[in-house]
């Protein structure tokens, strides 16, 4: 994505079955959860670059011993550091005490980290500051060991204010507004509530207080506790946590917004944000990797009992697009094979744009997580090139000569690299028009493959704000001197803002929005942006089940190729000597490539939760009135 959006969370969960001797007898090392958390993470690196997070359980500790350790970064590789300073705690207790190396007890009770309950997360913080104090795993401590809870989590809530009223009505005081933690002291009030009844019932039972504790990590109904905590949320999520004793859940938001993968044997039971980090850290097939269901938890019990239980009533699946474009990595089976197909269903549009010259074309991507999308466009291009050897061959069949047949055939469909990303660019000065000028050498690219009667068509993930191609992806092409230029999106038009953990909160940074706005200019209709902001304003008290969308009608009087004109328009300038055209993907290919992630609301403002409303004509309130903040 040449405007990089910036990524989502990603977490990591790893529950050991068997005792850690088990690990150092079969693979060599206690460590061995420590070892495929790492590189969990590492694989889930596309998600997350400004903080990561490590947290792990020791079951069965004495009292006096450490049994939760947790390490946070927000440094320039994060997951570096953090498992840097892993090892290095590791190496310099196994140089102290060299009586642990080989005893794998010792090793547990006094080297931290060492457990059998983990949990891993990637950070890009959509929402707060980036400091380590908003990295994930957060802790909520408590001298009891079944109150200690540990909550990571891939998610953004619509509703923050009524969860932070909720909280302050049970009478808690919230440190923070943000979302992270009114979700963990919501689990938090209901894990105390829980705890507290079932001691009281245990009393009634004749257990003394020390005899109560193994009763209540036996009885602790974690299914109770999410149902109820999650009574109010709205959002899209993935949800992790674990309780101090050793119980552990994954909770799936009910429309299946953000995703979540698991795989269980006799070992061990596994969660992740995708599935190939499963598969590749486990070294299992596709089909042992199972996605977690909306609406529902898996939950592993302190003595490794797993199921999986249905929280919320699940809502009309929407799983988020952005996944299969964009976020995921591209070697799921399933993922690299849709990006295929959005590139291939991207054709028709294309060759129509170049008049079906695919002899005078130059095919290229940018950047490179466009390159599967790319490759289902070529085939469809090599299967329209064939097509016009065989009309061509047919039509002369009565004057073709040997010559003249080796020529047609001859052709070759064109496709190069074409641009090169330098390391990325720091834009240490702050004046608009030095800046810009170095923005414009982000890119290299490569001289002597276009010719000027060629047209050069360039496929993108997807075009949000425009920034980029418009201060330097195009401006560099055109250096090449091609006849046209066509910007090819394999994602439709970004019209709305994402509130469900996406970057993408204010509408004015949208260059569809951009484009709607200045059509209504020309058209002498811009009075409608006033009429909009009144409806939207409207609605402010209104319960968010009754609230509407409004901002669709900015929209509604133009069609998708109007708008996708005046884009292309907008990104290039004068200075630009070749023509310029922007096509996108249609809403009705997206759903034909990825047709189990229907979660299409940045495109088409249908939000799948009933806070997603509420949110849009925010975004829309805040442009209106100039207020330079998140619509959540």
């Amino acid at each position: 994505m040449s405007d990089a959006l910036k990524h989502e969370c990603g977490i990591a969960f790893i529950r050991l079955l068997k005792p850690l001797e088990y690990y150092k007898e079969k693979y060599g090392s206690a460590f061995y959860g420590v070892n495929k958390m790492y590189l969990m993470m590492e694989k889930q690196h596309n998600r997350g670059q400004d903080g990561a997070g490590f947290a792990s359980i020791k079951l069965d500790t004495a009292p006096g011993e450490r049994y939760i350790s947790r390490v946070r970064s927000s440094a320039a590789q994060p997951i570096q550091d953090i498992f840097s300073q892993i090892n290095e705690r590791i190496n310099k207790e196994l140089v102290e005490h060299p009586e642990y190396t080989d005893n794998v007890d010792l090793q547990k009770k006094n080297i931290p980290y060492i457990g059998e309950v983990l949990l891993g997360h990637v950070r890009y913080g959509t929402f707060g500051k980036n400091s380590v104090e908003s990295v994930h795993p957060f802790l909520r401590q408590n001298n009891w060991m079944h109150r200690n809870l540990i909550v990571a989590g891939n998610f953004n809530m619509t509703n923050n204010d009524v969860l932070f009223d909720n909280l302050v009505r049970l009478g808690q005081h919230p440190k923070d507004k943000v979302d992270t933690v009114t979700v963990m002291e919501k689990i938090g009030h209901f894990l105390d509530s829980e705890v507290a009844k079932l001691y009281k019932k245990l009393k009634k039972e004749g257990f003394n207080k020390i005899d109560a504790s193994p009763q209540i990590v036996e009885r602790l109904n974690v299914t109770k506790i999410l149902r109820k905590s999650s009574r109010d949320w709205d959002g899209g999520y993935a949800m992790a946590g674990m309780l101090g004793h050793g119980d552990a859940f994954v909770l799936r938001d009910p429309a299946g917004i953000r995703p979540a993968y698991y795989y269980k044997d006799d070992e061990v039971v596994v969660v992740a944000s995708e599935r190939p980090v499963i598969q590749t850290v486990f070294n299992v097939a596709f089909d042992d990797v199972i996605e977690l269901d909306p609406g529902k938890a898996i939950i592993i019990k302190k003595d490794g009992d797993t199921s999986v239980r249905k929280i919320i009533e699940p809502l009309e699946r929407k799983a988020c697009s952005f996944e299969r474009i964009y976020f995921s990595r591209g070697s799921d089976a399933e993922i690299y094979t849709e990006r295929k197909k959005l590139g291939r269903l991207l054709m028709p549009q294309v060759l129509k744009e170049i008049d079906h010259d695919a002899v005078n074309t130059v095919f290229s991507f940018i950047p490179n997580t466009a390159e599967t999308s790319f490759y289902g466009m070529v085939e469809a291009a090599q299967d329209e090139l064939n097509k016009q050897k065989n009309e061509t061959i047919l039509s002369e069949k009565d004057t073709l000569t040997d010559e003249r047949l080796s020529e047609i055939l001859s052709y070759r469909l064109r496709t190069e690299k074409i641009a090169i990303k330098d390391a990325k660019l720091r834009t240490f000065i702050t004046e608009d028009s030095s800046r810009d000028d170095l923005v414009a050498h982000v890119y290299d690219v490569t001289y002597g493959v276009v010719k000027q009667e060629d047209n050069l068509v360039i496929i993108d993930d997807s075009i949000v704000r425009g920034t980029t191609l418009k201060k330097s992806i195009i401006k560099m092409m055109d250096r090449l001197n091609p006849k046209k230029i066509v910007i090819v999106s394999s994602a439709p038009q970004i019209r709305y803002p994402d509130c469900y953990g996406i970057d993408m909160a204010r509408l004015e940074g949208l260059i569809a929005f951009k484009a709607a706005l200045e059509l209504l200019k020309e058209n002498g209709n811009y009075d409608l942006v006033e009429q909009v902001y009144e409806k939207c304003k409207a609605q402010e008290n209104f319960a968010d089940a009754e609230v509407q969308n409004f901002v669709k009608e900015i929209y509604d009087g133009f069609s998708d190729q109007e708008i996708s004109d005046k884009i292309a328009e907008l990104l290039s300038d004068k200075t630009v000597n070749a023509e310029v055209k922007i096509i996108y993907q249609t809403v009705d290919n997206l759903h034909q490539a990825c047709p189990k992630n229907l979660g299409d609301w940045y495109f088409t403002g249908d939000y799948p939760t009933v806070g997603g409303n509420r949110v849009v004509n925010k975004a829309f309130i805040n442009f209106y009135e100039g207020k330079d903040e998140r619509a959540y």
